[in-house]
């Protein structure tokens, strides 16, 4: 069991090198492996719908410092990060979806991608392409309105704000995972095993031949 604890070596790193033709292999079977995985039990759909933010800086503040402009773009985007985020927003989406609930919207279902300004991306996931598109369409009109309610209610948001839902039909849907993670992945842990297997049990039969032929 000494060679468990051992320092590697010159020849562990020989013992990798010469064993190309199992790293050619490897890499063939860790690759039809995760193909296999990707096909059997495929990633969620991901669409995407986007809703473009314009801040009007001009407007909102026209004589500023670019410090005040800078502080004024966080407290409005976590404004309206929260606004997208409200329990209100998303019942609206688990209500017209009708299946999930709010809880589940929560926990993964939806992600929101923005810039401070421009084109806010409201994700969702779903195995099914069609809800998928419905969740994230929904998510990113019912954001829009909520948004543009706080803003005419002037109840927190700067009224310089505009909104505008520039995407919501016939979205761009995609695996959330790409074929290419998987087959990567498989390569990479069927390597592993396979360091493993070189450099641990490789020592060990032949500590058991020395051992046998004793």
């Amino acid at each position: 069991m000494n060679f468990l604890f051992s320092p590697p070596s010159l020849d562990d790193l020989i013992r990798l090198l010469k064993a190309w033709r199992f790293w050619l292999l490897a890499a063939v079977i860790g690759t039809l492996l995760g193909a296999a995985i990707y096909f059997v039990a495929p990633p969620p759909y991901r669409a995407r719908a986007t809703v473009n933010v314009d801040f009007n800086l001009e407007t909102a503040w026209p004589q500023e410092t670019d410090r005040q402009q800078f502080y004024y773009l966080e407290r409005e985007t976590r404004k309206l990060e929260e606004i997208a985020w409200s329990d209100s927003v998303l019942q609206a989406v688990a209500d017209a979806d009708g299946n999930v609930t709010v809880r589940e919207l929560h926990e993964g279902r939806l992600q929101l991608s923005q810039p401070a300004e421009a084109g806010w991306h409201f994700y969702a996931d779903d195995s099914d392409a069609k809800r998928a598109e419905a969740l994230a369409s929904t998510w990113a009109e019912s954001f829009a309105e909520a948004a543009q309610d706080n803003i005419s209610a002037q109840d927190g948001l700067n009224a310089a704000i505009q909104i505008e839902v520039t995407q919501a039909g016939n979205l761009p849907k995609q695996r959330s995972v790409p074929l290419s993670a998987y087959l990567l992945a498989g390569t990479v842990m069927a390597w592993l095993l396979g360091a493993l297997g070189i450099l641990f049990f490789e020592p060990r039969r032949r500590e058991a031949r020395k051992e046998f032929k004793r």
